[in-house]
């Protein structure tokens, strides 16, 4: 249980009889009903809250509250003036139960002042009718304010308990459920997680890495709704973030300035292919940031080997040549084909006169004769030549 505020109601000093107490507690029923509706009207947020079962609850709570304020006014000049065990567990609970609805404490507090106000009213003016005079009116309203007090640090104790294990729990749950995600399992299971999760289905998710020493950077620029596990491809612990319905233009920029490397959308029980092609863009030979940017080199890159293999086919031509010569004919190969035969072109970015080229190109030709212009071969030659050796 949580330790109380130090305004406490020690010592109160009322000397009320038997007879007042009894009056007190014939009043408590009416009392109560009369905090519950000020509550109802003046806290908006209990307006439907208070309706049904949860009305009852609290109406409930607000009785033993009271009837433990009562019981605490008629012990005389007692040093054990603490609000009972059962009141202060009801506060507790009370706690609790705004935190697992989603509330913050506010309202309740804002409750327990109005209730406060309320009882002070209605008890006081029948305590008033019987005579009881100023000075024990004065320690009356001391001790209804210092009992509020205690019940209200005891509700606060209790809503902080129940939203730190709700959050960890939630916090566990939301991770499970992102390594289901990766690891693509069925829509329904994947449903039932986030529903178990508490977590609402966007309509797609982008898989983003990012290294844990970037991690709270990056996240705290993005939907609260993310979802952040450990990437469990990851030797260093890196993390993935799964965001939810994002702007790709806004996601990057959120990424700027970080070695963040960011996948498509795809629907969010899809996001595994997101989370592949993020995988493969770190993967690329100087990792890309944005995997849409480098289609082209991810689609050779897929298969490494395959592509070291047509690789080696389309320069066998050039094999027994010097390696210093078979380099400068290979790049010319590529710029040739990538630049579709423009001679100017090819020189510009050889940064050679285009007489070279032109000598160079009759080589190729010499070398691989009518292979350059089998559509076949050229497009593997492209393929192969496109993107450098890793």
């Amino acid at each position: 249980m949580p330790r109380h505020n130090a305004r406490t109601a020690a010592n109160h000093g009322l000397d009320l009889s038997g007879a007042e107490v009894a009056v007190m507690r014939s009043r408590l029923p009416r009392v109560a009903d009369a905090a519950v509706q000020a509550i109802i009207a003046e806290v908006p947020t209990y307006a439907n809250a208070l309706s049904g079962a949860m009305g009852e609850n609290i109406r409930n709570a607000v009785q033993l509250a009271l009837g433990g304020f009562i019981q605490l006014a008629s012990r005389r000049n007692s040093d054990g003036t603490r609000p009972t065990a059962p009141a202060m567990e009801g506060a507790y609970q009370l706690g609790r139960g705004e935190a697992r609805s989603g509330r913050s404490m506010e309202s309740l507090l804002a409750a327990y002042r109005v209730g406060a106000r309320v009882s002070w009213n209605e008890m006081s003016a029948g305590l008033l009718a019987d005579g009881v005079d100023a000075e024990t009116l004065a320690k009356f309203a001391g001790l209804v304010f210092a009992y509020i007090d205690q019940l209200s640090a005891s509700s606060v104790s209790g809503h902080s308990d129940e939203a730190a294990t709700s959050g960890r729990v939630r916090e566990r749950m939301r991770e499970a459920l992102a390594l289901a995600l990766l690891r693509g399992e069925e829509t329904e299971a994947l449903a039932r997680a986030a529903t178990r999760a508490d977590w609402e289905l966007p309509q797609t998710l982008t898989a983003v890495l990012v290294p844990e020493a970037h991690l709270r950077q990056v996240r705290d620029l993005l939907d609260p709704r993310t979802l952040t596990v450990t990437d469990p491809a990851s030797v260093d612990d890196d993390s993935v973030l799964l965001v939810p319905d994002a702007l790709r233009a806004v996601l990057l920029r959120s990424a700027t300035g970080h070695p963040a490397v960011v996948g498509p959308a795809r629907p969010w029980d899809q996001v595994r292919t997101s989370y592949l092609r993020a995988r493969r863009g770190l993967e690329l030979s100087g990792p890309v940031s944005d995997t849409e940017s480098h289609l082209a080199e991810l689609v050779v890159s897929a298969d490494a080997e395959a592509a070291a293999d047509l690789r080696v086919r389309v320069l066998a031509p050039l094999a027994e040549l010097t390696p210093a010569a078979r380099d400068k004919l290979t790049e010319t190969l590529r710029l040739w084909l990538l630049h579709q035969g423009r001679r100017e072109a090819v020189a510009a970015a050889l940064f050679v006169h285009g007489q070279t080229v032109r000598y160079r190109v009759g080589q190729l030709r010499e070398v691989y004769g009518d292979l350059l212009e089998d559509p076949d071969f050229v497009r593997d030659a492209v393929i192969a030549l496109a993107v450098p050796p890793r």
